[in-house]
């Protein structure tokens, strides 16, 4: 559906931004969001079919850019494996860093996300990711395997543990409300700590 830029939509759209992140998905007030954009509830239904249709609008094209984002440094990990033998030197593409960067270019979409998205079909948004990068990893290690790299075996448990709690950590500093340059120096050392594992554990 095209965007609608009409002045009452785009009123909507920051009284609806500013209730999510003040009460939470489950806690907003369509009430209180046509109140803000000076229109009567009944003038919301001609934007959006519901609330979560309005959630959806503010968070969707930070989702897709974040996947995006993630789906091109995944390629450049995997690009870089092309051709290569036992001599191969695991590339560090700051991806945590890069992460970061986009994170904070939309960071109240992300508060939405994190913190707010309860009740919605994005409230288990970080675990998707976390299943993703698993799923992604894996992909990677059995690559390498057949490169010639000697893989350390490890529980799949506990590889499932590691992955979650790194995602979970690069989205720390949102929850704990960390400036953005604060968070970008976070993310170089999330970056440098957890490279050197996976470093040690792909056996390159």
């Amino acid at each position: 559906m095209p965007r609608d830029k009409t002045e009452s939509h785009i009123k909507i759209i920051e009284a609806a931004k500013k209730e999510f992140l003040e009460y939470g998905y489950n806690e907003a007030s369509l009430r209180r969001i046509a109140a803000g954009a000076n229109i009567q509830v009944s003038g919301l239904y001609k934007h959006f079919a519901n609330k979560e249709e309005m959630f959806e609008s503010l968070v969707e094209p930070a989702i897709t850019g974040f996947y995006d984002l993630y789906h091109q440094i995944e390629s450049e990990y995997f690009g870089a494996m092309d051709g290569i033998d036992r001599g191969y030197e695991l590339e560090n593409n700051n991806e945590t860093v890069r992460a970061m960067k986009f994170i904070y270019a939309h960071l109240e979409e992300f508060k939405l996300l994190i913190q707010c998205a309860g009740g919605t079909r994005y409230e288990n948004f970080v675990h998707e990711i976390a299943k993703l990068e698993e799923d992604v990893t894996m992909r990677y290690m059995n690559e390498l395997k057949k490169k010639g790299c000697d893989i350390k075996s490890i529980d799949s448990l506990e590889f499932h543990l590691l992955v979650t709690s790194y995602v979970g950590a690069v989205f720390q500093p949102v929850t704990h409300g960390l400036s953005r340059k604060k968070a970008l120096h976070y993310a170089e050392t999330l970056q440098s700590f957890y490279m050197s594992a996976w470093k040690d554990f792909f056996g390159i």
